[in-house]
C-alpha cells in the first residue's frame, strides 16, 4: 500500500488548535502498518469521550469541543480517520472501503488507547464507523450521542443534496482541483475566515494526498447490494435491541442528514422517553456552526 504523509509544517500555527498530536501505528491490510493521528484533553483516567469525524474534515472540527469537555472532567479524544488530518493517506481510491476505516477506527481506539467505558459523538462518517463499532463491540460502549449521521443500508436512497456534493467531489477529484475548505465551508451557516478554511485545506497539499477524500463518498451504501450493506444490515438488528442510552443531537440546517434524527429516535432502544436537543444555526458540520453547543449537549447527556 502506497501511503502518504502530510509534511508537519502544514500544521503550524493552526487557529485555536493547541492540542498536541499523538501518533500511534495500526496495521494496514497488506501485512505493514499505518501511522495514525489523534489529539485529545482532559484527564488521563477522566472518562472517554469518542469523538469521530466525517468527510472531508479532520480532528479540527472539534477544536472548540474538547475544552469544554475536559473542563467536565470527560477524556476527550478526537482520532483523525485514515487518509484525513495527520493521519497516514493511502493514495489509492481502492486502498478505501468501509470495512477497513472501522477497522482502523477500532484498533487505535481499543487497541491503542484501551478506551472503555466510551461515549461516542459521531458526525457525518463518525456515525456510520462509530455505530458499525458500537453494534460490533457493544460492551466498549456506555452511550451514543448521533449528530447529523445515520446508518445507510442502501435500502432508501440518499437525497439530492447528498448526490450533488459526491458528483462534486468525483468531478473536482477528477480534474485535480480539490478545494477542502470550501466543502467544509458549503457544510457550515457561519462564514470561515481565511485561517480556519486554510486548517481543513492542510492536510491536503495536494491532490494526490486526498485519495480518501474521493473515496469516501462512493463507499456510502447508496443501493440494498452494496458491499457494506450486509453490516450496516447486521449492525442495525444488534442495536435495534440493545437499550444503549441514545441521543440524537441534529442541527436544524442539514438537509444531507435530517432525515435520520427521526428515525434514530424512534428505532434505538435507548432513545425513547428522552429529549432529543436541536443545536440551532448550525449546518451539516454543525461542531464548527455550534461546537459550545453541543459539546454541553454531551456534557449533560453524559454526566
Amino acid at each position: 500500500m502506497r501511503c502518504l504523509r502530510t509534511p508537519d509544517e502544514r500544521f503550524d500555527g493552526l487557529p485555536g488548535f493547541p492540542q498536541p498530536p499523538r501518533y500511534a501505528e495500526v496495521p494496514d491490510p497488506d501485512g505493514g502498518t499505518l501511522r495514525m493521528a489523534w489529539v485529545e484533553e482532559g484527564p488521563p483516567d477522566g472518562p472517554p469521550v469518542l469523538l469521530l469525524h466525517g468527510e472531508p474534515s479532520w480532528s479540527y472540527l472539534y477544536r472548540t469541543m474538547l475544552p469544554v469537555l475536559a473542563a467536565a472532567g470527560f477524556r476527550a479524544v478526537a482520532p483523525d480517520l485514515v487518509g484525513f488530518g495527520r493521519s497516514d493517506k493511502p493514495a489509492e481510491l481502492a486502498d478505501h472501503t468501509y470495512a477497513r476505516h472501522v477497522e482502523w477506527v477500532r484498533a487505535v481506539a481499543f487497541d491503542v488507547l484501551g478506551l472503555d467505558g466510551i461515549t461516542l459523538v459521531g458526525q457525518d462518517w463518525g456515525g456510520l464507523i462509530g455505530l458499525r463499532l458500537v453494534a460490533e463491540h457493544p460492551d466498549r460502549f456506555a452511550r451514543v450521542v448521533a449528530a447529523n449521521t445515520g446508518l445507510p443500508t442502501g435500502d432508501t436512497d440518499m437525497p439530492e443534496v447528498w448526490w450533488r456534493f459526491r458528483r462534486a467531489v468525483e468531478k473536482a477529484g477528477a480534474a485535480g482541483a480539490l478545494d477542502v475548505g470550501r466543502l467544509v465551508q458549503s457544510g457550515c451557516r457561519t462564514r470561515l475566515d481565511d485561517a480556519v478554511r486554510a486548517a481543513y485545506d492542510a492536510p491536503f497539499p495536494s491532490a494526490d494526498f486526498a485519495a480518501a477524500v474521493r473515496a469516501m463518498p462512493t463507499l456510502v451504501p447508496t443501493r440494498p447490494n452494496d458491499p457494506a450493506t450486509t453490516a450496516n444490515r447486521a449492525a442495525w438488528a444488534v442495536l435495534e435491541k440493545r437499550d444503549i442510552p441514545f441521543l440524537c443531537a441534529f442541527s436544524d440546517g442539514d438537509p444531507i442528514t435530517a432525515a435520520m434524527a427521526p428515525l434514530l429516535a424512534a428505532t434505538m432502544p435507548g432513545a425513547a422517553g428522552r429529549e432529543h436537543p436541536t443545536i440551532r444555526d448550525a449546518g451539516h458540520f454543525l461542531q464548527e456552526d455550534a461546537g459550545p453547543a453541543l459539546a454541553d449537549v454531551v456534557v449533560e447527556f453524559a454526566s
